[in-house]
């Protein structure tokens, strides 16, 4: 692995270990033997290439699972004690199909299904590089079944504001624990734009304002209703802090303006 991710990752375990909720400290792993639900792992497509890559990298599939899901668990919340979705099993489906990954359901049980022909296409002759392609596309999956949703705005597919949020936190996930580089952030766009462009955003806004930023910001779909990007932002970070302004801010300090 890439020396700078390994010191990035390692920072990132520090600062997820400390954090520090409505002042209370959170020593050590908290997240250990937190019960994140049953995995059951289903190879749809095991003739495939694809199915046959998976193997050679992840040799546990349940074990991982579990794994990322107690990692995603620790990007969004302070701890165990927090308001977390309950999710009692997780359905993991290896296919092959025109597409990546996508999960569907609602807690208690949610369904994960991820393409063998992806797993191909992303490979390109380098193990490294396809050990991180799975790992963050399951990071962003499993987001979507462990993170809080907006209150008062409508639903997935009828908000775009709600869109944006789902999306972008999930790549923000991703990206902080080591799923995407910086190789990766879209130049430009809007806040609004969701996934990497949003997700990179508030990426940003953890690393540069509050390293619980994060934590904060799916925090706030409980107390912000109705929900909107200003009112999270200003909940997070304080009354003084305008969104347009920070991500004035965000494309100055990348290099896109």
């Amino acid at each position: 692995m890439n020396e700078k991710i390994i010191v990035w990752l390692c920072v990132l375990g520090i600062m997820y270990s400390c954090g520090s909720h409505k002042g209370k400290r959170v020593e050590g792993n908290p997240w250990s033997s937190y019960d994140v639900g049953r995995v059951e792992f289903k190879n749809l497509s095991p003739e495939t290439d694809g199915a046959k890559l998976y193997a050679k990298i992840v040799s546990n599939p349940e074990q991982f699972i579990q794994e990322c899901a107690r990692q995603v668990l620790n990007t969004l919340y302070f701890s165990p004690k927090d308001s977390i979705p309950k999710i009692e099993l997780i359905t993991y489906i290896l296919k092959s199909y025109n597409g990546i990954s996508e999960k569907s359901g609602t807690p208690p049980a949610i369904t994960i299904a991820y393409s063998t022909d992806w797993i191909e296409k992303s490979y390109k002759d380098d193990m490294e590089a396809l050990i991180l392609e799975n790992r963050g596309v399951l990071w962003h999956e499993l987001t979507h079944g462990f993170q809080l949703e907006p209150q008062g705005i409508g639903t997935y597919g009828t908000n775009k504001t709600f869109w944006a949020f789902i999306e972008g936190m999930a790549d923000a996930v991703r990206y902080v624990n080591g799923g995407f580089t910086l190789a990766d952030r879209p130049k430009g766009g809007h806040y609004m734009d969701g996934y990497r462009t949003t997700g990179f955003f508030l990426a940003w806004l953890m690393q540069t304002k509050d390293s619980d930023f994060l934590r904060k910001f799916n925090n706030s779909t409980l107390h912000v209703i109705p929900w909107s990007f200003k009112e999270a932002i200003r909940y997070s970070l304080g009354e003084e802090y305008d969104i347009d302004t920070l991500w004035e801010e965000y494309l100055v300090a990348m290099g896109d303006k």
